[in-house]
């Protein structure tokens, strides 16, 4: 490819709005553009790089008997609603109606067609396991797109889905696909990842791990244990509480409930500035609403945060938000200094966090205006309530599995796999015959990998401040020539034999073929970030010599011309054997 041909306009300065380092080079590389929010064209640079990480992935799902279909992006109502699906997403899943006014949306993930076709087509024991993946367009209606490819709407992803006949065999290929994740990272150049507890989502199921490339600039909070290897994403980590009182004398004694002018105090920080005691001395009020009419009380203590999520899954499905003052005061309490002491707990649901359970005399809200009570003690001051463990953990908190002090990381999610038991195949009657004859649900897992995003992250990851660093793997050619003053001593006619002989090898070759100085040939290649560069020019060509030099390092070898195909060989296959195992 002659980059006087190639369709990748550069920019000099920093696009607008694109403070991730990804987007902002993707952008002044010409790789992508920009149709809609979270909408974006893969420019042949880009297009190149997506090929060669989509050939890993199908090299390494073909290693784990995977078979490779496509299913449509478009799909009836009636195939989700089998697997009740259809109510339960919300906006970020899009639906219209085609010209027969038949109910449709665009795929957001794609568990229910890959049922329908296994159940289709595969009757008996005999036929399981059997893995089934597609790399294909997926919608989803983000609310909040962001970072470029990062976090966009409409995205290329892998997702693979397994079938079995036991649990134990579904969790033994669970384990084969995680394996193979690591490959494909690693192949893909990617070295800071890790994998991580999650929460299932809308997906559902069991149990599932999320695959992390560690990054400062990361949307994900992940709590990682150093000693036992303990890791998990924010959504679902845990701790070992321990009650440590600031007040050290009240440790043992509950005492007597004490009400206390509290003015114009509300919030945690405020109420135990006045009163002169710890976030850790306080007890906190959070209400919400779940399925529009449900209230919920959650009680945990001031300096934890509850953890949506696992309230989520606590209350099942249905909306939930945070209630308006006017349904708090509903309920007989006051906003701001809210509590359930005294309330009727049959108006509502009463969530307990352990950590108010284990804490004594706290401060809490006496539902009265400008008034808090002091020595607060759930086990004898409440009636009725359900423990539960909704607390986020904090950096240092004790790790649940060894005790060490969990440490807080940053991640941007590139792939997931989770174990669904029979969460779709059951309600879609997705059945096989066993050796009995008896017809059982196939128990399923399911695996996605981002292309795009992985891209992204391979950036975020192998960048100097001039451009991207490709790795060998996935760079979109492997050799950039710079041809300087290519009228000049006969450079151009060299450049050109030189790049013939080395596509005839089969070499990917960017040729620089423009009349640009030195400056902004140097430049754009920065921006493409392919990993070999050879730079002719007059000078050096006098001598017999073409300056070689690898992407990112600023130093740089002379080569004898006619000893160019044979030494790029060898650094291209080794640069190519360092991303295989």
């Amino acid at each position: 490819m002659r980059v006087s041909k190639l369709v990748a306009r550069t920019l000099r300065e920093d696009p607008k709005d694109a403070p991730l380092r990804s987007h902002n080079l993707l952008l002044r590389g010409g790789y992508i553009l920009q149709v809609s929010t979270g909408i974006y064209t893969m420019m042949p640079l880009a297009k190149r790089i997506t090929t060669k990480i989509e050939r890993i992935i199908r090299e390494e799902m073909n290693r784990i008997e995977g078979q490779e279909i496509t299913m449509p992006v478009v799909m009836p109502r009636e195939l989700w609603e089998e697997a009740g699906r259809y109510e339960g997403i919300g906006p970020e899943m899009l639906r219209f109606r085609d010209r027969n006014g038949n109910d449709m949306l665009l795929g957001m993930t794609h568990e229910e067609p890959v049922v329908q076709a296994a159940r289709a087509h595969i009757t008996s024991y005999r036929q399981l396991p059997v893995m089934m993946y597609q790399i294909q367009t997926k919608f989803r209606d983000e609310a909040r797109s962001r970072g470029g490819l990062i976090r966009v709407r409409e995205f290329t992803m892998k997702d693979a889905y397994s079938f079995h006949t036991t649990n134990e065999d579904m969790i033994e290929y669970y384990n084969r696909c995680h394996a193979a994740y690591v490959r494909i990272f690693r192949r893909a150049g990617l070295k800071n990842f890790i994998d991580v507890e999650s929460d299932t989502g809308m997906m559902g199921g069991g149990m599932s791990h999320e695959f992390m490339f560690l990054t400062d600039v990361g949307e994900d909070t992940l709590f990682i244990c150093d000693k036992c290897h303990y890791r998990a994403n924010r959504e679902v980590a845990r701790f070992a509480f321990a009650a440590e009182p600031a007040d050290t004398t009240s440790a043992d004694a509950e005492l007597p409930l004490e009400k206390v002018a509290t003015p114009n105090r509300k919030t945690i920080e405020e109420v135990s500035s006045f009163l002169g005691v710890q976030s850790a001395d306080t007890a906190k009020a959070v209400l919400y609403v779940h399925n529009k009419t449900n209230f919920v009380f959650v009680l945990i203590r001031g300096d934890f945060e509850v953890n949506e999520t696992k309230l989520a899954k606590i209350l099942g499905k249905g909306e939930l938000r945070a209630a308006q003052d006017e349904e708090i005061r509903a309920l007989g309490a006051v906003p701001g200094y809210a509590s359930p002491i005294g309330l009727d707990v049959s108006k509502f649901t009463l969530l307990i966090d352990e950590t108010i359970l284990r804490s004594k005399n706290l401060v809490t809200g006496a539902n009265e205006e400008g008034f808090h009570v002091r020595n607060f003690n759930a086990g004898r001051d409440l009636k009725g309530g359900r423990t539960v463990e909704i607390a986020t953990p904090r950096e240092g908190d004790a790790c649940c599995e060894c005790g060490a002090p969990l440490r807080v990381s940053r991640g941007i999610e590139i792939g997931n796999i989770f174990q669904l038991g029979t969460k779709y195949s059951a309600p879609m009657r997705c059945e096989f015959l066993d050796a009995d004859g008896k017809s059982r649900p196939m128990i399923m897992g399911c695996y996605g990998i981002g292309v795009g995003r992985l891209l992204a992250s391979v950036i975020e990851e192998s960048h100097d401040d001039y451009g991207p660093i490709w790795p060998m793997s996935i760079a979109p050619y492997e050799v950039h020539v710079c041809v300087l003053d290519p009228a000049k001593g006969g450079v151009g006619e060299v450049a050109a034999k030189l790049v013939g002989e080395l596509e005839t090898a089969g070499v990917e070759v960017l040729m620089d073929d423009r009349n640009e100085k030195a400056g902004v040939q140097f430049a754009d290649a920065d921006l493409f970030g392919v990993p070999l560069r050879l730079i002719l020019s007059p000078r050096n060509l006098a001598q017999g010599m073409v300056e070689f030099k690898l992407r990112g390092q600023k130093g740089s070898e002379m080569w004898p011309v006619d000893e160019v195909p044979a030494r790029l060989s060898e650094v291209i296959a080794r640069e190519k054997a360092s991303y295989l195992e």
